[in-house]
């Protein structure tokens, strides 16, 4: 009896420490989701005040009375920023189209095909991350300079169209398919193009959509290189959109107009990643892991 009454409180101890425990991680991982999504609820509860409440808040309020759209309305009528949404679409979707085309043949090349110094080549092409992105970017603003293409699409696209880490990351889930199957295709006569687009590619679908996700979100928000090689309002993406209409847009002191731009411009990259977003912890994980 005592036996058992000894379990019992064991027991009860056991699910008292494992419900205290949930409890715990719960409350922190609340307060560490409101510190996260803060900014976004300031940004968009910004975005629908109006100038006039915005500049007349001493102390700044938590919600509003009178939301307005004319932030928003401002936000695609005072300055070109439909054209930049533009441009950065078209700039992610080329970019991406041309990276992943690039990325799954040279995955393919060191994961499957069979030639002297693949090791060594594929052991420097991993180096190459080891160099800091000021370097690339100087060398690449060089080059695009000398064969004028400035003030360009192809040369906002052509030094991002290939990622060492995203040739990695497929090169590790390619390197997961059996070998038997690639000798079995080229038993059938299967040419290697052939078993790349028909067997390796599906399975390697959500690597794929990982890798496709993520580089748009690159391009999306670009910053830099934009910046160095475009100076024709024409050729603007948003992130470097966005500091031509802060100065000479809406004006510095237009805060809740630019927090509209700025919801505008985050909304796309938002769904994309609420869409996706179990694909991309998938592909991750695939890449990741061996067996």
């Amino acid at each position: 009896m005592d036996n058992i009454m000894d379990y019992e409180k064991i027991e009860k101890s056991a699910r008292i420490r494992k419900k205290t425990v949930k409890t715990v991680t719960y409350i922190l991982l609340g307060i560490w989701a409101i510190m996260v999504l803060f900014p976004f609820y300031w940004m968009i509860l910004t975005s629908v005040k109006s100038y006039s409440a915005y500049n007349s808040e001493y102390i700044p309020t938590f919600f509003t009375l009178s939301p307005t759209i004319q932030n928003y309305i401002d936000a695609f009528t005072s300055v070109p920023l439909a054209q930049y949404l533009a441009n950065t679409a078209f700039f992610a979707i080329a970019t991406t189209a041309i990276m992943l085309a690039v990325t799954i043949l040279a995955a393919f090349a060191f994961a499957r095909l069979e030639f002297k110094g693949k090791n060594i080549a594929f052991t420097l092409f991993l180096s190459l991350m080891m160099i800091p992105n000021e370097l690339v970017v100087i060398t690449n603003f060089v080059t695009i300079t000398d064969l004028d293409l400035r003030n360009t699409f192809t040369g906002l696209i052509l030094p991002s169209v290939t990622s060492v880490f995203y040739i990695y990351l497929l090169r590790e889930n390619f390197a997961q398919i059996p070998d038997e199957l690639y000798y079995a295709a080229k038993v059938d006569g299967t040419s290697d193009l052939k078993y790349l687009l028909k067997v390796m590619v599906p399975i390697s679908r959500p690597t794929i959509i990982t890798i496709t996700i993520l580089k748009v979100i690159e391009c999306w928000n670009s910053y830099i290189w934009p910046r160095l090689i475009t100076d024709d309002s024409a050729y603007y993406l948003v992130s470097n959109g966005i500091q031509e209409i802060r100065e000479n847009g809406f004006g510095r002191e237009n805060i809740p107009a630019m927090m509209a731009a700025v919801v505008v411009i985050s909304v796309p990259l938002i769904v994309l990643f609420l869409i996706f977003r179990n694909k991309i912890m998938e592909g991750v994980a695939r890449g990741g892991t061996k067996g």
